[in-house]
C-alpha cells in the first residue's frame, strides 16, 4: 500500500513538468476579387522554437 501511494504522487508531481499547455492558434481569411469572394483558415501550434501549422 505505502508503494502503491508514493507512486501516486510521483504521477501527480510529474503533472506539468514541461511547462503550461501548448496552446492552438487559428484565422480565418475572407478575400474579395473581381472573381468572386475567396476564403481560407489556417491552424497552428506554437512551442518555443518550433512550430507546426496547416492552411487551407
Amino acid at each position: 500500500m505505502r508503494t502503491l501511494i508514493v507512486l501516486a504522487t510521483l504521477l501527480v508531481a510529474a503533472c506539468g513538468v514541461d511547462g503550461e499547455p501548448v496552446q492552438p492558434s487559428g484565422g480565418v481569411d475572407v478575400s474579395l476579387s473581381p472573381s468572386g469572394v475567396g476564403l481560407g483558415a489556417n491552424i497552428g501550434l506554437n512551442k518555443g522554437p518550433l512550430r507546426v501549422g496547416l492552411g487551407l
